[in-house]
């Protein structure tokens, strides 16, 4: 009886083992949204002055400040809120800042967003990023 037992469980053993399901080659899980993708960085020294601000702004601030992000969504019903039309809520549409005010703000931190570091953006980049948000359009 012991025998037949161990057999018969053997068989149920083998017959419930599978193999993990795999992906079918060339597919996987969607990419996620543009705001979750992190722009890639401008090449060249981190330290050095003049690097392109609108690259350096969608690497470093676009996963919260693009469209979708939640600092975009944020600024937006803040806007709205006060009567100003919602595309206000992009930083990059916005005519109202000095670089001054955009260095501020990323260095000390505003409402939801931290403040930013010297490591997480430098201080030649900032002036970039700055220089490009605090511009007249």
């Amino acid at each position: 009886m012991k025998r037949l037992v161990t057999i018969l469980a053997l068989v149920l053993l083998a017959a419930c083992k599978q193999e993990a399901p795999t992906a079918p080659a060339g597919k996987g899980p969607p990419p996620p949204p543009p705001y979750q993708m992190r722009a890639e960085a401008p090449a060249g020294d981190r330290l050095a002055a003049g690097r392109d601000g609108k690259a350096l702004f969608e690497n470093h601030c676009g996963s919260c400040h693009l469209a979708g992000g939640m600092g975009t969504n944020l600024l937006t019903k803040q806007q709205m809120m006060a009567g100003q039309p919602p595309e206000k809520g992009l930083l990059a549409n916005r005519t109202d800042m000095s670089p001054d005010y955009v260095k501020a703000v990323v260095r000390q931190g505003k409402m939801a967003m931290p403040p930013q570091t010297r490591v997480d953006i430098t201080d030649a980049e900032l002036d970039s990023v700055a220089s490009y948000l605090g511009k007249a359009k």
